[in-house]
């Protein structure tokens, strides 16, 4: 096990380099310089092509990316081009409105996805499948800022329950956390579902029920184990897509997250802080992956056995 998980990290290194590769290649054909962005616009040419030399924005570009892997190599992401500070501890000020978003959408959405989806398989063809399955091709067909202000239209406004925007306290993330929760509920409920009808057709299950097993036990011994390790998949997929895909969440309700730090990183050409920002969220993504790879061992004893025989 511990060969493979150091496999997989080392699998990291290209996938990270190819990260920076393609933000920093991306970035260089947009227009605008740094000079230009730090001096302003009533700087003078020489000052900014000097603030531009010293910087090696004139460098070409493969100079500019060896420069930065052997930055990166030594832990240091830079400083914003923007800001002058350092980008990790602008990083850090932002992740914690971002993974608590994240966190909570991920919670809500496996709990009820995963408890109507299995709801849905064992009550096949009824009223309660019928229904939970409308209800996620509706979650998943409405985007996600249309969701968000109807929820502040009606909870925030109308209501006056919950706060509309800002991140002060756990009440502020409620209208968020609904909101980034609907599409994952509906991608948890139509797997969850999916892998449980195919387990729940299986012989040792009807094996378990012929020895008078209780159908609770059935289910969430026997069909419910063997049904998680593509629901496991799709969570851990959802979970490192939701902190690095909540731009539009954070837009909404004005959350101070990672996703409007890239968003306004952008539109300023803030190169270091737009690549620190991708290659922080690419390795949470991946390390996020190889958890739940471990996880299968966890639950299937095949998969921990062959690991353990290499």
């Amino acid at each position: 096990m511990l060969k493979y998980i150091g496999r997989r990290i080392l699998v990291l290194i290209p996938t990270l380099l190819a990260v920076v590769f393609i933000v920093l290649f991306i970035m260089n054909l947009t227009p605008g310089d740094p000079g230009t962005l730090i001096l302003g616009e009533q700087a003078s040419r020489e000052e900014i092509e000097a603030k531009n030399e010293e910087l090696g924005f004139n460098d070409p570009f493969p100079v500019r990316y060896v420069n930065y892997v052997v930055d990166l190599c030594q832990g240091d992401l830079g400083n914003s081009w923007k800001t002058g500070r350092p980008v990790m501890g602008e990083l850090l000020s932002r992740l914690p409105v971002t993974a608590t978003l994240a966190i909570g959408s991920i919670l809500i959405g496996s709990i009820v996805g995963i408890l109507f989806g299995i709801l849905s398989a064992v009550k096949q063809y009824s009223f309660l499948d019928f229904a939970g399955t409308t209800i996620a091709m509706a979650l998943a067909s409405f985007p996600g800022f249309w969701i968000g202000m109807m929820l502040i239209l009606f909870f925030s406004l109308y209501l006056r329950w919950l706060p509309s925007f800002g991140a002060g306290d756990l009440k502020h993330f409620i209208l968020p956390w609904i909101t980034a929760a609907c599409p994952l509920m509906a991608s948890q409920l139509r797997m969850t579902r999916t892998s449980m009808l195919e387990v729940i057709r299986a012989d040792y299950i009807r094996t378990a029920r012929a020895k008078g097993q209780k159908e609770s036990k059935v289910i969430i011994q026997h069909a419910l184990r063997n049904a998680l390790l593509p629901v496991i998949t799709i969570m851990g997929i959802n979970f490192g897509a939701s902190l690095g895909g909540t731009v539009t969440i954070e837009t909404v309700f004005t959350l101070p997250g990672v996703g409007s730090l890239i968003i306004e990183a952008i539109r300023m050409k803030d190169v270091p802080l737009v690549t620190g920002a991708t290659v922080m969220l690419a390795t949470f993504f991946a390390l996020i992956m190889l958890v739940v790879d471990v996880m299968y061992a966890y639950i299937d004893p095949r998969i921990k056995s062959r690991y353990t025989r290499k």
